[in-house]
């Protein structure tokens, strides 16, 4: 039996030079291959172009490369809270590419499958579309996007033997098999390395083939890049802000919580849409999917058991439960775009009279990534808006037409905000359906720009629950 195994992480990337394509496995902080960042930041290489879903934090992960000017261009689909990715973007220090974050999995799983090109919703009607061959499937419209490959993928795993056949734990599955199956050389840094033979054949998930070397890496810290706990009331507090008119966000997310449905399987966004599980009634059964690979949802029983491995970046920490399931982000997405989830809730910058969404970018301003929002919204059967409705500066955000980038086309159905809660007719406009408590349909006549549909004893927003 071939033996895999290289002395240590810095045999491991001895041929990583300058101006090298690698990709890193990882979503977030959760499974990204630690001891190798560490050790290419100690080789100072440079000119890199990074293929990976977002790029750590500030502080950690790939974010310290930025940090050091050692990557030219990044190939991503989030850049979150990152503020160093942010700024070099803004500043045009940094090269970088945003695709929909099923469409990055896809890629890779293509390049690693040998499969050039494809057809995907995400992003059509977008900017994304840009330069895009566009074609009509049974009626609905796809964009054409390549393969994705790389001359080194670097990934992390949970156990993995001297034949480099591996196990991840946990979320940590998420891009690290995809990306492990897309590089030239694939190098697996992993925290127990076992003889063949040791690890069961009916626990491997990314099997020898696609790895060249593995090492045994050390001092795995693990870090959360946000934690929310459903028995906590610190992120609602977060949440909260001087309200002086309407219903609170945690209420958004208390109503919202009524719209979920026996049986439902249903995607949570970041932000308001996050406190939506607390408020799930206990007479129904609902499954949470989260985009970085996990069915099922529920609060750790103690302190001890939280684990990085478990947790999705910016969303509620999850375990494993009984019917839950683990998977990676392609097969993630394959759940989404595939129509498999009931309802979907998003935050959003603007909404339109026509059931357009924006909620990835505000140009030369701000720019956090379409993460897996457009695939979400090319794809969902319901899609319901959790959002304040007005801006920072006092600006509807309900329009006849988004001022900013789309996130996806005619695709929303309800919006929930802290005044009221309306239905996007498919004929177009807003049909006042509830109103806050205290708020007048005067009042959000003024505060509502697009085209208001009302209905003159429109009843208050209740909480019965």
């Amino acid at each position: 039996m071939m033996n895999k195994v290289v002395e240590n992480v810095q045999k491991a990337l001895q041929d990583v030079t300058d101006g090298v394509v690698i990709m890193f496995g990882g979503f977030g902080l959760c499974g990204i291959p630690e001891n190798s960042i560490t050790e290419l930041i100690a080789k100072k290489v440079k000119n890199l172009t990074c293929i990976s879903n977002n790029a750590g934090t500030d502080n950690f992960g790939l974010g310290l490369m930025l940090k050091n000017k050692q990557i030219k261009k990044m190939i991503s689909s989030y850049v979150g809270e990152n503020q160093e990715f942010e700024r070099q973007l803004l500043s045009g220090v940094l090269e970088v590419e945003l695709i929909p974050q099923g469409t990055l999995a896809e890629r890779i799983r293509a390049g690693g499958a040998g499969i050039p090109a494809f057809f995907t919703p995400a992003g059509v009607g977008t900017e994304i579309e840009n330069g895009k061959q566009l074609q009509e499937f049974e009626g609905k419209k796809y964009l054409m996007e390549s393969w994705l490959k790389a001359d080194f993928a670097i990934i992390k795993a949970w156990k993995g033997d001297t034949a480099g056949n591996l196990i991840f734990r946990g979320t940590a599955q998420n891009f690290n098999p995809l990306m492990a199956t897309a590089g030239k050389i694939t190098i697996a840094e992993v925290e127990e390395l076992v003889e063949v033979g040791t690890l069961n054949p009916n626990e491997v998930q990314l099997p020898g083939i696609y790895v060249q070397r593995i090492f045994k890496g050390s001092q795995y810290t693990k870090k959360i890049e946000q934690r929310m706990v459903t028995e906590q009331n610190r992120n609602e507090q977060n949440l909260e802000k001087l309200q002086t008119l309407g219903i609170s966000k945690k209420q958004i997310a208390q109503r919202i919580a009524k719209e979920i449905k026996d049986g439902y399987y249903v995607n949570l966004g970041i932000g308001i849409p996050t406190l939506v599980a607390n408020y799930l009634s206990p007479q129904i059964n609902v499954v949470l999917q989260s985009e970085n690979g996990l069915l099922g949802i529920g609060p750790f029983p103690n302190e001890s058991e939280i684990d990085a491995d478990f947790i999705n970046a910016g969303k509620q920490t999850i375990t494993l439960q009984k019917g839950a399931s683990l998977f990676n982000s392609a097969e993630s997405f394959n759940m989404i775009r595939g129509e498999h989830i009931d309802l979907t809730i998003l935050g959003a910058m603007e909404v339109s009279e026509s059931g357009d969404i924006a909620n990835w970018k505000i140009p030369y301003k701000m720019v956090k990534g379409m993460g897996g929002a457009m695939d979400l919204v090319a794809s969902a059967k319901n899609i319901i808006v959790a959002m304040q409705h007005l801006s920072k500066d006092g600006k509807s955000k309900l329009l006849p037409e988004c001022t900013l980038p789309l996130t996806g086309i005619n695709c929303v159905k309800k919006i929930v905000t802290e005044l009221a809660v309306l239905e996007v007719l498919p004929e177009g406009g807003f049909k006042l359906l509830e109103k806050a408590p205290g708020v007048s349909i005067e009042y959000i006549k003024e505060v509502t720009l697009g085209r208001l549909i009302v209905d003159e004893h429109t009843p208050d927003i209740t909480f019965d629950f």
